[in-house]
């Protein structure tokens, strides 16, 4: 897919926009993954920068992922065991990172392969109900993540989207302290952000050309890092924790310092390859998944070549390895950013990525006087276009088929997580289905003792069990008619079903016939 540069007014903002909502989730992700800020912020630009210039996604924005978290958390620490042999009060971290980096290479392989092996083609079965609902379920959690950060309470790290935390805290409880202990100084720049935010969504301020190039949530930055600079020294002074933290390098020798680089002569470890393959498995079904939602979020409504987008993140992840970066998918949160800025092309995605790059490499000092109370606002709006009070009326108007493998997506997503709650849905989703296909393989007619049953166009396996009951409930004495006439598709023990039927009809009294 080329770029289309008659967009830049459009993509340039919305790839701003992207920016500044991936730097702290960059950082934040990195935090939980346990591993160093700059390595979050390495899977940021590479996701941008190589995924966004590969890909077939015209809207979908890649990074690293916050579902990932606790994969990259669990194996360097199961990599850190496997090298220390139980020696005790070592800092067996920087060898095990290296080894976890070339896991992430190797995934990168396995994702490449996966696409020449046309493995894109798995996202395609994901029903909608689900897809509905994963964009619902992470709507509710961003929204509720967010608003502890509107208020100024950060204890929670940014990117942790998962419900329990690991200091006995909850997201509930998390909403609770921050309501009973808020931060002035934070509420009034998360406010401010707010007000300006749903301010630019009315039509009065969005018929003008200029508010169309200029997008809300940079006015509400730009406001927030103002409030910041006019607050310092004052009652509402924001302390580091309120703020964006990138680390800063004194030297370029430092900068450089903050990469890293794979262990190759890990390549005969057996724990590498399996985290390889845990990788790549997890990172293409949510970018799969992203995908998928993505594309029913464009307002153009254009179709991703999934192929081709595993081939996009296989490179990012194995460039992203080589320098130091967690592993890369592509991510909702980003995505959706991307399209309510108005983003049109995948030009904004590689913008945002480039704009990342060069901040962490020359100004971070401009980019830690950003307000988390700012972003949070931002989010806070993302996540509540995701789960729009519409969608569960039209949901749940669309009957229980629809409305529960939706809506048990959505709470599995927020006391779970992503693929949890996909998962399920997705069981529910095939059970509703088996339950309908065991319900109407057939129409019957009833006359009396006259059965006429006409057998659908197509008769699977699963509909043995509602045919069998049927016609074992034929009293004696009667006279059965099955008309296959417009059957296309009859499974062979559906027959042998009929069959049996017909031999214990000839001892019963009752007379069968067939029309075919």
């Amino acid at each position: 897919m080329s770029f289309k540069f008659n967009n830049l007014k459009s993509d340039i903002p919305a790839g701003i926009v992207v920016f500044l909502v991936a730097v702290p989730l960059c950082l934040g992700i990195a935090a939980v993954s346990g591993v160093p800020p700059f390595s979050g912020l390495i899977a940021g630009f590479i996701g941008g920068i190589i995924v966004g210039l590969l890909s077939g996604s015209k809207l979908g924005v890649s990074g690293p992922a916050a579902g990932l978290a606790v994969i990259v958390y669990d194996s360097i620490d199961e990599l850190k065991d496997s090298i220390s042999n139980g020696v005790e009060n070592i800092d067996f971290f920087p060898e095990a990172f290296k080894m976890f980096l070339l896991a992430v290479v190797l995934a990168g392989v396995f994702q490449i392969i996966l696409g020449f092996l046309r493995g894109g083609i798995i996202g395609y079965y994901f029903p909608s109900s689900v897809i509905k609902g994963m964009l619902t379920g992470i709507g509710l959690t961003i929204f509720l993540k967010e608003l502890p950060h509107v208020l100024g309470y950060d204890k929670d790290i940014e990117g942790d989207f998962s419900f329990f935390q690991v200091d006995g805290e909850n997201t509930f409880s998390v909403i609770l302290n921050a309501f009973g202990n808020p931060d002035l100084g934070a509420t009034i720049i998360a406010v401010v952000g707010l007000l300006i935010l749903i301010l630019w969504e009315q039509n009065f301020i969005r018929k003008h050309y200029i508010f169309n190039i200029i997008q809300g949530p940079l006015v509400a930055i730009i406001a927030g890092v103002s409030l910041v600079i006019a607050f310092q020294g004052g009652r509402f002074e924001m302390i580091a924790e309120h703020l964006v933290n990138v680390p800063v390098a004194n030297s370029s020798s430092e900068f450089i310092s903050f990469f890293n680089f794979p262990d190759f002569s890990s390549l005969n470890n057996v724990l590498i390859w399996k985290t390889a393959v845990v990788i790549a498995i997890v990172a293409s079904l949510e970018t799969l998944l992203c995908v998928e939602a993505t594309d029913k979020l464009d307002p153009e409504k254009n179709v991703t070549p999934t192929n081709q987008e595993l081939k996009a993140q296989g490179v990012g992840n194995i460039i992203s390895g080589l320098i130091g970066g967690i592993p890369i998918t592509q991510v909702i949160v980003r995505s959706s950013a991307n399209i309510q800025s108005g983003g049109k092309s995948k030009l904004s995605a590689v913008f945002h990525g480039f704009m990342i790059l060069g901040f962490v490499g020359f100004v971070p000092q401009l980019l830690n006087l950003i307000p988390r109370a700012s972003l949070a606002a931002i989010l806070l709006i993302v996540g509540y276009k995701l789960a729009k009070p519409s969608t569960f009326k039209q949901m749940w108007n669309a009957g229980m088929n629809q409305f529960l493998p939706f809506i048990i997506t959505i709470v599995l997503i927020l006391f779970k997580d992503l693929l949890w709650g996909v998962s399920i849905g997705l069981v529910v989703a095939i059970f509703e289905i088996l339950y309908i296909n065991y319900k109407k393989p057939y129409h019957i007619d009833l006359n009396d003792k006259d059965y006429h049953i006409e057998l659908a166009e197509e008769v699977s396996f699963l509909n043995k069990a509602r045919i069998l009951e049927t016609l074992n409930q034929i009293p004696d004495g009667s006279k059965v008619v099955i008309d296959s006439t417009k059957s296309t598709y009859i499974h062979p023990d559906v027959n042998e079903i009929i069959d049996d039927f017909i031999t214990h009809a000839s001892f019963s009294d009752i007379f069968v016939e067939i029309k075919k």
